[in-house]
């Protein structure tokens, strides 16, 4: 189907902000008075018409015609249209009061099935209840295992506890995953492949960094250090408040997406909802590392694993919600400062390289280890709250879905 120059034009102006066209009368439409006229245009309403010969909404809905096809409800083609740069102003020049308002217009005007329309509804409402209880129970499974893993390298020596330490490792990851592929932390956008390996680096320095980092500036490492195990456990039990707080920030900000009347509006109330359920978390998080430290007899790294379970939230979050560019960018720097920080200690020793080693030795002297690890982590993880705070407040960020676990 042949779309019209005036309304391709027109739908142009919307998505980008722009004055819209003025359009031609259509040549059929020839001035009033004239002999032979086939249409004579009414006095009433002759100067809009003649600036007017298409309509504008249709004209829209033509441009994001795949999006209105596929849209469950008015809140869809609403977050649809925020995504591609339709703004309250904009909305405006269609003679609506905000994108809302439009987007309910662009529904009710949309041709379909209406036993299609109820299929999809049903599926896209059942689908979250039917597996909630299975998510629920998956991100119980990594801290679960942990802990198991954990006694079992108590009770065993040598080889077995080799292998049971190695089959721990691999149990508990399986189910990381497991829990990461259902529920609200699921990724809804590709993974950058470089996200994976940053992760693992942070959690295993977070195992190993600081016994080595002490022993570093101490003037070793002579000998093996026992790992940091109790972060570890915290970070792995911290996986179910963390998926909860994410559901529980994403059934409210949808709730306040339905009850807005503005993009402007719907972004104010989220932004306070964001902030509680991060700080919700943190209280659960340090909550959990105290207690593994206490049970495992280890210092709490309330600031090293407090900061990096509460930047792995934020990152998964965004990618929950379609972001992953920014978590993986976040989480190479953060990465890449705990790797100079043990670097810049051994460079020290290198005659005439001592300065090198100065700052990270102060930090260490002054508040331990955790510092380096606190601070790296700390400030990624500050980043990436001031990023949701401007991406996870749209309503394009929390468009409906049907295949939400």
């Amino acid at each position: 189907m042949n779309e019209p120059a005036a309304w391709r034009a027109t739908a142009a102006a919307a998505s980008t902000g722009s004055p819209l066209p003025d359009v031609p009368p259509p040549p059929s439409a020839s001035p009033s008075g004239s002999p032979g006229s086939p249409v004579k245009i009414d006095e009433a309403t002759g100067g809009s018409r003649r600036r007017t010969g298409v309509d504008p909404v249709k004209a829209l809905m033509h441009r994001h015609r795949e999006l209105c096809e596929r849209a469950v409800d008015a809140l869809e083609i609403a977050a649809g249209l925020e995504a591609h740069g339709v703004t309250d102003r904009t909305a405006a020049r269609f003679r609506h009061r905000d994108v809302f308002s439009l987007a309910e217009e662009m529904y009710a005007r949309v041709p379909r099935d209406s036993d299609i329309e109820q299929e999809t509804r049903h599926a896209v409402s059942d689908t979250p209840r039917g597996r909630r209880p299975v998510w629920a129970a998956l991100v119980l499974l990594p801290g679960t295992l942990g802990a198991l893993t954990l006694v079992g390298l108590d009770f065993t020596g040598g080889r077995v506890r080799l292998a049971v330490g190695a089959g721990g490792v691999l149990a508990v990851s399986a189910a990381l995953r497991a829990a990461l592929r259902r529920g609200p932390l699921r990724a809804t956008a590709h993974i950058v492949p470089a996200t994976r390996a940053w992760t693992c680096w942070l959690l295993a320095y977070a195992l190993l960094g600081d016994g080595l980092l002490s022993a570093a500036v101490a003037g070793g490492p002579d000998e093996a250090w026992a790992p940091a195990t109790a972060p570890l456990l915290a970070l792995a039990f911290a996986v179910a408040p963390g998926a909860w707080c994410a559901q529980l920030f994403g059934a409210v900000a949808r709730r306040r997406l339905a009850s807005s009347r503005g993009l402007e509006e719907f972004a104010a109330s989220v932004r306070p909802l964001l902030l509680a359920v991060f700080a919700l978390f943190l209280c659960a998080l340090w909550t959990l590392i105290g207690v593994a430290a206490a049970v495992l007899g280890q210092d709490a790294a309330y600031a090293g694993a407090g900061m990096l379970g509460a930047l792995l939230l934020l990152a998964r979050l965004l990618a929950a919600h379609g972001r992953t560019h920014a978590p993986a960018v976040v989480l190479g720097a953060a990465t890449a400062a705990e790797v100079l920080a043990v670097c810049t200690v051994f460079a020290g020793r290198l005659p005439g390289c001592g300065f090198l080693a100065v700052p990270v030795e102060t930090a260490v002297d002054a508040w331990g280890p955790g510092a380096v690890p606190g601070l790296a982590c700390g400030a990624g993880a500050l980043t990436l709250l001031v990023h949701a705070a401007r991406t996870l407040t749209r309503a394009s960020a929390h468009a409906p879905t049907d295949t939400t676990p």
